[in-house]
């Protein structure tokens, strides 16, 4: 008699503990979105801001009546060591007033003799700058097809917002590292 009570915990024990393995299994894949979420609404790790151009048009407004400091953009290109593309900025360096609008553009060439599709992940470097670095329009943003031997320009569109003259963590930046690397994308 004392077994079945004994089997209704070892039952009840085991679903438990598949359930917390489920779960577990879960937030595993759910780690990467969600963490890549988290980076784009606080700019942690150096992940860039998105906006619009109504918004970039006020940020510009806003740093002009200000006066506005400027930036030294410094642009990287590189590819996954399984990317057989050539991938640079056509412009190493650019000077940025703070609010202004920019554009930087990128080259890429397939290698291979078969179409590749890559998609470029990015970062911004010092990390306080990413909450302030803002892209309006980005190659990023979506996959890119590349023929054999076939070569784009890929611009980007953006600008430093305002409010980065308002944090003391962005006093001693002078200059800020879009950096890119292109990866083959998956499937």
């Amino acid at each position: 008699m004392a077994s079945a009570p004994l089997a209704a915990r070892n039952r009840r024990v085991g679903l438990v503990a598949l359930l917390v393995a489920l779960a577990m299994l879960g937030l595993g894949y759910a780690a990467v979105p969600l963490y890549r979420i988290f980076c784009q609404v606080t700019g942690f790790g150096g992940t860039t801001q998105r906006a619009t151009l109504a918004e970039a048009l006020t940020a510009e407004a806003i740093a002009r009546s200000a006066g506005a400091r400027s930036f030294s953009i410094r642009f990287d290109a590189n590819t996954a060591s399984d990317m057989p593309w050539t991938f640079r900025p056509r412009q190493v360096t650019d000077t940025v007033q703070v609010g202004q609008r920019d554009m930087a553009i990128f080259e890429a060439r397939n290698e291979s003799s078969v179409p590749i599709t890559g998609n470029a992940s990015f970062n911004v470097e010092p990390e306080q700058a990413g909450a302030y670095f803002t892209k309006i329009q980005c190659f990023c943003f979506t996959e890119q097809t590349l023929q054999p031997g076939q070569e784009v320009t890929m611009p980007v569109l953006f600008y430093v917002d305002p409010a980065a003259l308002d944090d003391p963590n962005m006093d001693g930046v002078e200059q800020i590292t879009l950096s890119y690397t292109f990866h083959r994308a998956k499937g």
